[in-house]
């Protein structure tokens, strides 16, 4: 298979019957009104779901185009790609899908405090590739960015008019605090003649102004990208700092924090001539708006200047950086780093331009290591923020795998890629110790086995003949810390590995700070202690409860440890991952450790209780008949659930099962339940099942199939069944089609 090959979900289908919608003139810019399912009276009384019927009917999909894959009826992320798209867009229930589920997350220091800020700017071979199928694709190799903590904003780039964030990106980046930002671009042209439209009047530019708002706002992102390449009017270009300064000012007003940014590009008369620098002729768009992500072919002398253009607003100067490196430029692809240390010698911000050059241009089966070299050579230059929340839960998951792990046990067993379901990622580590032997100590995640998710981070090194112990800074929170903490840790290790391994934690304001259970307590930096708690036995009462809201544990080799740590008045501020020897202390030992998962809780939040699913109902069902494995006829359902859920979740599962009208009728309900199949994951209270194949009802008679969501929640504990959302399906053939041989 092909790296990135999309693959097709289901059976593969010999014969489609359905009359599938191919044309190209079908109308993109409004869903129709879901079509909801009637209700069904003739389930058990005692049933507590919902109920619902249907008459299958093979009939043109009412899906449109812009909203889902017209083979699959998938739900995608898409762009607008005109003016009359932009201004005739309003949200409809199959824009629910592309909605971000993960608020920003909050960081220390906040962006609007930081310098030397670091933008990174997506543009990945014309943007929507795999990331545009919402709920996940099967693919073996795929772009993705796990380095989070070491940027500030992300911009999702394409050449169409609007791009809108896939919502995994979205996701992703707010799980660490990054912001992420749309792109508005027009050229050529088409956009010459876009902009005289829109920039014609103090009216229009409010309209698209207005629109561009709205967007960002219902879909959870962050801001926009101005870019506009093409030639202006006197007239437009005299009203383009106009519609920077409303749309900032609107951005400002509606989502406090989002950001509005400006490419370098046109010219205060309306030519269009890069500068490669902030200078007097397009002063007047840096004014108007948040910042300017320059042009990439600069010389230290175009930084000197900046400097002195915009002494007070250097950290909103992002200086371009074409990892290609095209044009006459410092230092692109291995040579990035050249770039970034000139640019941080005038403390000035960096926009790092397609970083995608590490897949693109390189060994695809190697991206990993590729992505590592790259990252890892700009690590002194990228200043780092925490992610400041509690619970604080990870896997390190980075959205995709060979594998999806539960609780230490491979679920599925294929390729998959899904950034929703990215969990915070770690300060990645590749350094030379300061000893005689230059003794190595790095991390990296490996797909290899994992606790959750696709993957888990290894620790590899040495502990040197001068040290008994080595740590290893992985997460900066700096949140304020509540009276009790409760942490546990899930590791691999080596049987015959001659190291332990545990969590270590600095926690700040230790002068006005009572440590309990604590074994060892040294001063890290003034005003910062480094603490290394007790571990709880397994017999411990709250150990005890922790494993039970996990539900079942692996017995696969994993470690658990639990620490319980009173830090009362401080701030905890970093986690560590702490590697010490056993046993002679007079000699080198390697080690490698395999981290699973880490959690930080609150303890007094242990034993809350979880909401139901409420409202679960069934939209937009498509039936589709086909033959499949020679000459076998199948039966395909797909529709939307959506459902209602008063907290937060980590995500939900979707199961599925046979109540009527299959062999499971003769089972016991305890054998009933065992039949329920997990068919997908949803980062959302919505989710599509897609060509789920369920057996054909006969003529005289009607299937029943059941559908059940459970949400786990934010801290990953199960919620108890009664809380689940549960729907019957009760669906039936229409009247025999002489004429179709498939329908009788």
């Amino acid at each position: 298979m092909e790296p990135g090959k999309r693959i097709r979900k289901g059976k593969a289908v010999a014969k489609i019957t359905e009359d599938k919608r191919t044309d190209e003139a079908a109308d993109e810019r409004e869903a129709p009104r879901p079509k909801k399912m009637h209700t069904d009276d003739s389930a058990p009384a005692a049933y507590d779901g919902e109920v619902v019927s249907e008459v299958v009917k093979y009939e043109s999909s009412p899906l449109p185009r812009r909203y889902y894959d017209l083979d699959t009826t998938e739900p995608i992320s898409f762009s607008l790609k005109s003016l009359e798209d932009l201004q005739s867009w309003s949200p409809t229930d199959a824009d629910k899908f592309n909605v971000a589920s993960v608020p920003l997350a909050s960081r220390r220091p906040p962006l609007c405090n930081s310098q030397k800020r670091t933008l990174v700017c997506h543009d990945f071979m014309g943007g929507y590739v795999e990331d545009r199928f919402i709920q996940g694709a099967e693919a073996e190799t795929v772009y993705t960015f796990y380095h989070w903590q070491y940027i500030d904003i992300f911009v999702y780039f394409s050449h169409h008019m609007v791009t809108v964030p896939p919502v995994c990106w979205t996701n992703a980046a707010h799980r660490h605090g990054v912001s992420i930002l749309g792109t508005f671009i027009t050229e050529w042209t088409d956009g010459a003649n876009i902009c005289e439209s829109f920039l014609e009047s103090e009216s229009s530019l409010h309209s698209v102004a207005n629109k561009l708002v709205e967007i960002a706002l219902y879909y959870g992102f962050d801001g926009w990208l101005i870019n506009i390449e093409n030639q202006l009017s006197e007239t437009a270009v005299k009203n383009l700092p106009t519609f920077l300064q409303y749309l900032t000012d609107k951005m400002h007003q509606a989502l406090p924090g989002s950001l509005i940014l400006w490419y370098d590009s046109v010219l205060e008369t309306g030519k269009l001539q890069w500068q490669n620098e902030l200078n007097s002729q397009n002063m007047v768009f840096f004014n108007s708006c948040d910042g300017i992500f320059t042009n990439y072919n600069w010389t230290e002398e175009h930084l000197k200047r900046m400097i002195s253009q915009a002494a007070h607003r250097l950290s909103d100067i992002y200086v371009g950086v074409d990892v290609f490196a095209r044009g006459d430029v410092v230092g692109g692809k291995f040579d990035t780093h050249k770039s970034l240390k000139l640019i941080r010698q005038y403390n000035l911000s960096a926009a790092i331009f397609a970083p995608g050059w590490v897949y693109e241009c390189n060994d695809k089966k190697q991206f990993r290591q590729t992505q590592s070299k790259f990252w890892s050579m700009l690590y002194d230059y990228l200043p780092t923020h925490s992610v400041a929340v509690l619970p604080f839960v990870t896997s390190f998951c980075q959205g995709f795998g060979k594998c999806f792990y539960l609780n230490g046990k491979a679920q599925s067993v294929k390729s998959w890629f899904n950034l929703s379901a990215q969990e915070v990622q770690p300060l990645f580590f590749d350094q030379v110790l300061d000893t005689p032997n230059n003794c190595l100590l790095r991390t990296c995640c490996s797909q290899d086995d994992a606790w959750n998710g696709g993957s888990s981070l290894l620790i590899e090194g040495v502990i040197p003949v001068s040290k008994d112990s080595v740590s290893i800074r992985l997460f900066s929170l700096q949140v304020p810390a509540p009276p009790r903490i409760f942490i546990s840790f899930v590791y691999k290790l080596d049987p015959s590995s001659k190291v332990k391994v545990a969590v270590q934690l600095e926690a700040s304001d230790a002068p006005l700070c009572n440590f309990k259970d604590i074994s060892l307590v040294v001063p890290a930096k003034k005003s910062v202690s480094s603490l290394m708690p007790e571990c709880l036995s397994e017999d411990d009462p709250i150990v005890k409860e922790f494993t039970q809201n996990c539900g079942m544990w692996s017995n696969e080799g994993w470690i658990l440890k639990c620490y319980l740590v009173e830090l009362k008045g401080c701030w905890l501020q970093d986690i560590f991952i702490n590697i010490s020897k056993v046993g002679s202390r007079n000699n080198e030992v390697r080690f490698v450790s395999r981290i699973g998962e880490i959690k930080v809780l609150d303890a007094a939040h242990l034993s809350e209780v979880h909401p139901s699913v409420t409202n679960l109902s069934l939209l937009d069902v498509v039936w589709r008949q086909g033959f499949s494995d020679g000459d076998t006829f199948q039966l395909y359902f797909n529709g939307t659930f959506c459902w209602q859920y008063s907290s937060v979740a980590a995500y939900f599962k979707i199961y599925w099962r046979l109540i009527h009208g299959s062999k499971s009728q003769s089972h016991s309900g305890e054998e009933v339940e065992k039949c329920a199949t997990l068919i997908g994951r949803a980062y959302a209270t919505v989710y599509r099942v897609i060509e789920l194949p369920v057996p054909k009802a006969q003529n005289d008679g009607s299937c029943w199939m059941e559908f059940l969501v459970e949400p786990v929640s934010k801290e990953g504990f199960i919620v108890d069944k009664s809380k689940w959302g549960k729907l019957r399906l009760k669906y039936s053939m229409p009247p025999c089609n002489l004429d179709s041989q498939a329908d009788c």
